[in-house]
């Protein structure tokens, strides 16, 4: 299935892919830029995430590290690698 560029930049969904999708007039869509393709997705509402959700979900129970801890951990986890 092909479908042409207008001179206005405009690029037309066929009416199958659209019906297929759910995908009406109005209806917006994210554009991801592959290098040599472009993805189409319906965007959709996320909700807003806050620190305490992003927290809980590492199970990490122990006490709080400083960056500076957090970093010679990655330093050493990273020597010990080589």
């Amino acid at each position: 299935m092909t479908t042409r560029l207008s001179t206005k930049g405009q690029l037309i969904i066929p009416k199958e892919i659209r019906e297929r999708h759910g995908w009406g007039a109005g209806i917006e869509l994210e554009i991801e830029d592959r290098g040599d393709a472009l993805l189409l997705r319906r965007v959709t509402d996320v909700p807003e995430t806050t620190l305490e959700e992003l927290l809980g979900c590492t199970g990490y129970q122990g006490p709080a590290h400083s960056l500076e801890e957090m970093e010679a951990g990655v330093a050493k986890g990273a020597r010990r690698k080589r």
